[in-house]
């Protein structure tokens, strides 16, 4: 298949995209909106921006593209997707969380299955060398027995933050998803759960500090916490029958062996992906890209778990 893609947006993230796609070799259109964020984007990866958005450059050209990938904000990732869908692509990667409200997660699952597409969302670090290096050693183990994470984000900074209030007000799945998909990925998708929540800030309403529990489809009993106006940081902790593993930063990996108290970084790992890219997003890109969809997280998948997100956030 002659492989051609559509970037829709022209923010950082979009930058990040585009300097993997160049040297996947791959061909690629930008489409931005603003003319500012054009010109920063122009000037900093060396490639066209087509500006005046998206509805009118697909109304004005008949290009055919096989993949799009979806890098504008959060309050218009559904709409973009949409008109993506609308025009038949056939392999679409947009940015976390996909959308905001579960009628559009719905129509998004329902359009995709009427247009034959294949639309996933972008978390990347399911693709941390670290995260691979854990897997097998999970796999080595013969699975996960339990697991925990936290996903305490730093209130200070995010509220002086100039997003859209909606996007704040659900900043669970805007942004702490990074840590519960990656949890659920490595540990099983939750079978049974119960969530408990407290407290509320100014941006985010419905809960500050979270706690629950309870066991996943591969039998693994699991729990959880962050506290939003206090102390902590994103970090998840797997248990096999003979090692802990720690993602805590989540881009690297420590491990420590049943019977012993050390807990050190493991040394035999290749992060030079994740140090010339942002983590994670080359081998998401190309996964993508070249067909292996086996580790993205499907619209399907995103819309079932929306349910669960809700309640782990009080929403």
């Amino acid at each position: 298949m002659n492989k051609k893609v559509l970037i829709v947006g022209a923010s950082k993230m979009a930058q990040d995209y585009i300097k993997v796609l160049k040297d996947l070799e791959v061909e690629f259109t930008i489409i931005g909106r603003g003319a500012e964020n054009a010109k920063e984007c122009e000037k900093i990866t060396n490639h066209k921006v087509i500006t005046g958005g998206i509805e009118k450059f697909l109304n004005n050209n008949q290009h055919i593209f096989s993949h799009a990938i979806v890098a504008v904000g959060i309050e218009n990732l559904y709409k973009t997707s949409k008109l993506l869908l609308d025009e038949n692509i056939k392999n679409i990667l947009i940015e976390k969380p996909g959308a905001l409200f579960n009628s559009e997660f719905n129509e998004l699952v329902n359009l995709s299955n009427k247009k034959k597409s294949n639309v996933y969302i972008a978390y990347n670090r399911r693709f941390l060398a670290s995260v691979i290096k854990a897997r097998e050693v999970i796999k080595k183990d013969s699975g996960v027995t339990s697991f925990n994470f936290e996903f305490t984000e730093w209130a200070h900074e995010i509220e002086p933050l100039k997003k859209a209030q909606e996007i704040k007000e659900k900043w669970f799945l805007s942004n702490s998803t990074h840590v519960v998909d990656l949890a659920f990925n490595l540990g099983g998708l939750p079978k049974e759960i119960v969530s408990y929540t407290s407290g509320s800030l100014n941006w985010h309403p419905s809960a500050s500090v979270f706690c629950g529990a309870g066991v996943s489809d591969k039998s693994a009993l699991f729990n959880y916490a962050a506290n939003w106006e206090s102390a902590g940081r994103w970090s998840i902790e797997v248990l096999t029958k003979n090692h802990k593993l720690v993602l805590r930063p989540m881009e690297k990996l420590q491990i420590q062996k049943k019977g012993s108290v050390a807990l050190n970084f493991v040394e035999d790992i290749d992060y030079s992906l994740d140090e010339k890219y942002k983590p994670g997003l080359f081998l998401q890109t190309n996964n993508f890209i070249n067909g292996d969809f086996n580790n993205l997280c499907s619209i399907q998948d995103q819309s079932r778990m929306i349910t669960t997100y809700n309640k782990m956030a009080n929403y």
